[in-house]
């Protein structure tokens, strides 16, 4: 029976991917941060007669991490499969979106995966096999889209990453796997679109933009894909040895990365603005200089 331990799994992917790894009898610990956001999980994991584990873990915090993956390994051994999918998103201009949301980016989506990446590499290492499966996204494969810097940085670091840790711990028996998805609908998508919809609407330079690409998102997060999709790749991509580092997840994605091959960034916003336009309506006119 293998041990997964997955983080975010309040909802969306994480949520689909712990109820994934349950139905082939793995032995599931479905993290959550907030104890409150588990109540769908486990009403659905008890429809289908699914028994897991539902730790609360909080990857932006050091002491949360240590004690839950010593409280899982006390309890059942080493991990197996660990995959890092807590993520949060925030979109902003880069001159002016607070600087405390763009360390809460990095703060969850990097630091959060390194976190729990370096708790359970001991004990895999121990037993010379292992598999790390890194949510990353489109967005840091890609050309960042405006106000989207922030986030696509954090994905992009959490790339390179995982390529520097895959050669270190290929040695030992270990597997490191970087997904990238397109566009699925999960809590992250929406709560992007809100927070973005939430910005001041007229009164800088930047919000008119802002509120131009928050209809954008939204229209984005309408048409995704089922989340159900992205976990059935995520235990494909344990199951199978020759998966690649990089694995694109989704049409969309797949698509998208046909299209950029060797296409420079000067050439593809125009094409990326008009579909936007299509979705969203007219870009904004920037205010005169000097408001």
């Amino acid at each position: 029976m293998t041990a997964v331990l997955i983080t975010g799994c309040g909802s969306g992917i994480g949520l689909e991917t712990a109820l994934a790894f349950a139905r082939r009898g793995d032995r599931v610990h479905a993290c959550v941060r907030n104890p409150a956001t588990a109540e769908e999980l486990l009403r659905r994991a008890r429809a289908e007669d699914l028994t897991l584990d539902v730790p609360q873990l909080d990857v932006t915090d050091d002491t949360s991490v240590t004690a839950a993956v010593t409280a899982v390994q006390d309890r059942n051994g080493p991990v197996d499969v660990l995959v890092n999918n807590a993520g949060v998103d925030r979109t902003g201009p880069v001159e002016t979106m607070p600087l405390d949301q763009a360390r809460t980016l990095m703060e969850t989506n990097y630091w959060g995966a390194l976190r729990m990446s370096r708790a359970v590499l001991p004990g895999m290492r121990a037993r010379g096999s292992g598999v790390i499966v890194n949510v990353s996204s489109l967005a840091g494969r890609t050309f960042a889209v405006p106000h989207g810097g922030f986030y696509a940085a954090s994905k992009a670091a959490l790339g390179a990453l995982s390529e520097a840790l895959y050669a270190e711990v290929q040695p030992f028996g270990i597997r490191v796997v970087c997904l990238e998805p397109g566009s699925f609908a999960s809590a992250i998508q929406r709560k992007s679109a809100a927070c973005t919809a939430g910005q001041p609407s007229g009164t800088g330079p930047y919000d008119a933009d802002h509120a131009w690409l928050s209809r954008f998102l939204t229209r984005v997060a309408e048409g995704a894909a089922d989340c159900a999709e992205a976990a059935e790749a995520i235990v494909a991509a344990v199951d199978d040895p020759d998966t690649p580092l990089h694995t694109a997840v989704g049409k969309d994605a797949e698509a998208a990365l046909r299209f950029l091959a060797g296409v420079p960034y000067e050439q593809w916003l125009p094409s990326f603005l008009d579909q936007a336009q299509s979705l969203a309506g007219p870009r904004p006119v920037p205010p005169p200089a000097g408001h």
